[in-house]
């Protein structure tokens, strides 16, 4: 099955579908990693995107139904170097190219992905489409410029629950990081604003000994507050943060009430809220080898990160703490307000995939909520 993906800036590349048939739109984008193409695939904050994996064998573990990250896959496309369609991995209960099939997601494979890698660097994250039906270099061009971009739309509305739940799984694949769990009499209570949240950002929250209840992302802060809950997370979730202005009104009635941590989305929110902006990065952050440092205890974490903006360290106000910063471009990786029980970071501390450096963020929510209960 012939494809072809067609960048906005006029560069083709032509491979071999697999998976669905049909014709894709989205930012086309890279991800770094090695390992996980699963968990990226089901990251919500992928929605509006087509990611490029720059490891070149992808699918030889095959798929199965314990690490997905939410519901199903949230990519638009999936771009390949080798498609590998006969996985061998004892914990495989399908493989790659049917997975996708089901989902009604189209996937390339067979072409350079270090060139359209190179060019993604060298000139940013572009519109781009993925077709198996129509092969028309100058008909697919035309119908990618037309196509809409992210910057401006609230895409996180479209991965948040519609209904609040309580989830009460924790992890069983490794470690504890935390360093005491609480009284089991005495359980945090933690409410999950959801704008495409992770389900192990849940399960760390799990392991840490909170009882979670997850709220979809237009939930009005006075029904959270009627909740008592001891803390707030602020989930991933994807898109331009500007544009998820429902939620930014939200945190800014929120802060000083309820002790706060914000992740990847939930971080630039709060940057908004504390009166800061945010700006779009010319190819972003997507990987498990981020190098971030901490400003706190001058330690390096490398990091697991998927986010296309950044917080605009010169916007925030002298009572916002820098606490993180990206080594590759010194953005802004993390930040904590020098009055109210609030902190956040731009990066994923839950990983999955990626390493565990920072999972003991979520230890530090507890001590935050116990010192403030």
């Amino acid at each position: 099955m012939k494809a072809l993906l067609a960048l906005e800036d006029g560069t083709y590349f032509e491979g071999e579908g697999f998976g669905a048939e049909g014709e894709t739109y989205g930012e086309v984008v890279f991800n770094t990693s090695i390992t996980g193409y699963q968990e990226i695939l089901t990251d919500p904050s992928y929605n509006g995107q087509i990611v490029v994996m720059t490891y070149p064998e992808i699918g030889n573990y095959g798929v199965n139904l314990e690490d997905v990250e939410s519901i199903r896959p949230f990519v638009r496309g999936f771009v390949v170097n080798e498609y590998w369609p006969t996985p061998s991995n004892w914990r495989s209960t399908e493989d790659l190219g049917s997975y996708l099939s089901r989902y009604s997601i189209v996937g390339i494979q067979g072409i350079d992905t270090r060139e359209l890698t190179r060019r993604i660097r060298t000139y940013g994250a572009q519109r781009g489409v993925i077709s198996t039906v129509d092969l028309d270099q100058e008909s697919l061009l035309r119908k990618v410029r037309l196509s809409p971009s992210i910057i401006g739309v609230d895409l996180a509305t479209e991965v948040s629950c519609t209904e609040p739940y309580i989830w009460d799984t924790g992890s069983d694949r490794w470690g504890i990081t935390h360093e005491k769990k609480p009284d089991p009499k005495k359980r945090p209570r933690v409410v999950a604003y959801d704008f495409g949240i992770k389900r192990n950002i849940l399960r760390r929250l799990v392991d840490v000994g909170c009882e979670v209840r997850v709220v979809p992302s237009r939930m009005p802060p006075h029904e959270v507050l009627s909740m008592n809950p001891d803390g707030i997370v602020l989930s991933n979730g994807p898109g331009d943060p500007a544009a998820v202005s429902y939620a930014i009104e939200s945190v800014r009635t929120l802060i000083d009430k309820k002790p706060i941590f914000g992740i990847c989305l939930g971080h630039q929110i709060i940057g908004w809220a504390l009166g800061g902006k945010t700006f779009k990065l010319k190819f972003g952050h997507r990987g498990a080898n981020q190098p971030v440092k901490n400003l706190l205890t001058g330690g390096v974490e490398i990091t697991s990160q998927n986010h296309g903006f950044a917080v605009d360290a010169d916007s925030l106000g002298s009572n916002v703490e820098i606490t993180h910063v990206n080594l590759n471009d010194n953005t802004v990786e993390g930040l904590r307000h020098k009055e109210y029980p609030l902190f956040s970071v731009q990066y994923h501390p839950e990983a999955s995939p990626g390493p565990h450096d920072s999972a003991y963020l979520f230890g530090e929510f507890l001590r935050l909520m116990e010192e403030n209960s």
